[in-house]
Order: C-alpha cells, then sequence, then structure tokens
C-alpha cells in the first residue's frame, strides 16, 4: 500500500491541483467522504462545498461546485465545474453574492426566483467565505 494518494483537482480548462497527499475530504451530492491510502474505488457525483486536502500537518483548502470524483489505484481526480483557491477569492465579492441571494430567498427582491438556483448560489457563496477565511 502507498503512503500517499495522487490528488488531481481539475476544471474543463485548467489543472488547479495536483499534489501527492497523506489525505483528502471531498464534497460528494451525498455529503462529504474521505480518501486515505488504500481506499475502495468508486465514482460519484460532486456538491457545493470545501475539499480539503492533508500533506504532512499543512492543511489546504479548495471550494469546489459541481462535478465527479474518481477514487482508484491510491488516485482522487476530482473533475469539477467550478474550483477556487483561497488566494483566488475575492471577498467583496462573495460577501455581495452571499447578500444578493439571501434577499431573493426570503422574496424581498421583488421578482419570482428559481428557488434551486438562488440556493445553489447561497451555498456557492458560503463556501467561498469560509475557504477564505482559513488561515493560510
Amino acid at each position: 500500500m502507498a503512503d500517499r494518494i495522487t490528488l488531481e483537482v481539475a476544471t474543463p480548462s485548467r489543472l488547479v491541483i495536483g499534489e501527492q497527499v497523506d489525505e483528502a475530504v471531498v464534497p460528494g451530492i451525498e455529503g462529504y467522504f474521505g480518501v486515505l491510502p488504500g481506499h475502495a474505488a468508486f465514482l460519484t457525483t460532486l456538491g457545493i462545498g470545501e475539499l480539503t486536502y492533508r500533506i504532512g500537518r499543512d492543511e489546504r483548502h479548495a471550494a469546489v461546485a459541481g462535478g465527479f470524483c474518481e477514487v482508484r489505484n491510491d488516485k482522487v481526480i476530482v473533475l469539477a465545474d467550478t474550483v477556487e483557491l483561497p488566494a483566488e477569492i475575492d471577498r467583496a465579492r462573495a460577501e455581495r453574492a452571499r447578500d444578493r441571494a439571501e434577499q431573493r430567498l426570503s422574496g424581498r427582491s421583488g421578482e419570482d426566483i428559481d428557488y434551486a438556483r438562488a440556493a445553489a448560489a447561497l451555498a456557492r457563496a458560503l463556501v467561498r467565505l469560509q475557504v477564505v477565511a482559513r488561515p493560510q
């Protein structure tokens, strides 16, 4: 059994993370799951959430939304619709997105809304704020 696993996190346009890691925790559609060396192979869809991975004692984070994750042969491949590292997140923009989504969901916006879309926008904004608030 390997000591580490390979983590590859990509969007349709770029490879965001390519590291040898000790552990990865990924937001699946049914909830978060952790992967350690020797994990059983599987394929799942991603939800909206915070991807966390550990190299030694160093823990790193990224905001991810949508896509798929495959685990096989001590390798975790995340193909996400969006991935944002803490340095790429604009806190003020995420706060404005959160406020807009909360306003829409409360019915105060005065317009007909797609609740599922507004809830997803709120979830994405909250994850961005959570990731950018972590100590770097």
